[in-house]
C-alpha cells in the first residue's frame, strides 16, 4: 500500500514507521508539510497519490489547547479538515487518530463508539470538531480513538521515573481513570485496521484500564524505581498544581468494533508497559539500588 503519515516525528508517527516498513510510506512532518497550509496538505497528497492517509498530526497539549483555543482549532479542526478534502481528492482513506478527550467522563463506564461525544475540554472539542470535518468530507475513513499514549521521546511514564528519581516520591490521583497506550501497539492495530474497508469509528487502546494512581505505581514498580506513591485527589491536586483544562474523570474506552468486527485486540497495558519500559531500558537493575 503507499501510505502517507503526518505528524512522523511524534510518538504514534515513528512507530508507524517502523510498524509499516513494507510499505511504501511517506513520513511528512510540520517543516514539509504544514497541516494548517491547505495548499501545501493538498499538493503532497496528490503528488504521492496515498492508498491511506494516516493523520497523527495534532495539537495534543490540553493545557496549551485551553489557554490558546485558536491555535488548537487551527490545528485540530480546520487542519484536519485539509488532510480530509486532499483524500477526498485523490480517493484516499484517511485514518483520523482521535482521543479519549471527546467524552466527558460522566457516564461510569466504558464508552462504546456509539456513545455520543461531549467533551469538557477545548482539546477535547477541537478534536471532535476534526472528527466531524471527517465524516462531513469522505466516506472512507477510519476515526481511531485512542488514550493515554505513550511512546519514543518525552511522555507521561519519562516524566514520572524523573519525578520519582528527582523527589523520591510521586502525587498520584486516584480519580482519574484511564486506559494507558502503547504508542506501538496503536500503530500495529492501526496498520491492522487498514487493510480491512471496514470504514467507521473504531476505539483502540490497551486492554484493561486504571486510576492514575495505580498507573503510576505500576511504571515506578516495572522500572525497579523504590520510592513512595503518594494518593491524591483531583481536586486536592489542582488545589497545589491549578491546571487550565478540565480532565474527564473516567474515560476508558470499550475497543468492541474492531475486536467483534474484526478480530482486532491489543494486550493489556501492564504487559505493554513491561514492553515499553524493557525496550527504552528504562529500569535500574537490582545491584544499583
Amino acid at each position: 500500500m503507499r501510505i502517507l503519515i503526518t505528524g512522523a516525528n511524534g510518538q504514534l508517527g515513528l512507530e508507524l514507521q517502523r510498524t509499516l516498513d513494507e510499505d511504501e510510506v511517506l513520513a511528512t512532518i510540520r517543516d514539509q508539510v504544514d497541516i494548517e497550509n491547505r495548499a501545501a496538505v493538498s499538493d503532497a497528497i496528490t503528488r504521492f497519490r496515498p492508498d491511506v492517509v494516516v493523520h497523527a498530526a495534532a495539537y495534543t497539549n490540553v493545557d496549551g489547547c485551553e489557554t490558546d483555543p485558536d491555535l488548537a482549532y487551527r490545528v485540530n479542526a480546520l487542519g484536519t479538515q485539509n488532510v480530509a478534502l486532499a483524500c477526498a481528492q485523490v480517493d484516499a482513506a484517511m485514518v483520523y487518530v482521535s482521543s479519549d478527550y471527546v467524552f466527558d467522563g460522566s457516564k461510569g463506564a466504558p464508552y462504546l463508539e456509539f456513545d455520543d461525544p461531549n467533551p469538557i475540554s477545548t482539546y477535547g472539542r477541537s478534536k471532535l470538531a476534526g472528527e466531524r470535518y471527517v465524516q462531513m468530507s469522505l466516506r472512507k475513513y477510519y476515526i481511531v480513538r485512542t488514550a493515554w499514549l505513550y511512546g519514543v521521546g518525552k511522555n507521561f511514564v519519562r516524566t514520572i521515573l524523573s519525578l520519582a528519581d528527582r523527589n523520591g516520591e510521586v502525587l498520584a490521583v486516584t480519580d482519574e481513570v484511564g486506559s494507558p497506550t502503547f504508542a506501538r501497539d496503536l500503530a500495529e492495530a492501526i496498520d491492522k485496521l487498514v487493510r480491512h474497508p471496514v470504514y467507521g469509528i473504531y476505539h483502540l487502546t490497551n486492554d484493561g484500564s486504571c486510576s492514575r494512581h495505580d498507573y503510576v505505581k505500576a511504571i515506578c514498580e516495572a522500572a525497579n524505581r523504590k520510592v513512595s506513591v503518594i494518593p491524591i485527589t483531583s481536586e486536592e491536586f489542582l488545589a497545589r498544581h491549578p491546571l487550565p483544562a478540565r480532565r474527564p474523570p473516567f474515560s476508558v474506552l470499550h475497543n468492541f468494533c474492531a475486536s467483534n468486527a474484526l478480530g482486532i485486540r491489543l494486550r493489556p497495558w501492564q504487559e505493554a508497559l513491561a514492553s515499553f519500559i524493557s525496550s527504552e531500558n528504562l529500569a535500574i537493575p537490582e545491584h544499583k539500588q
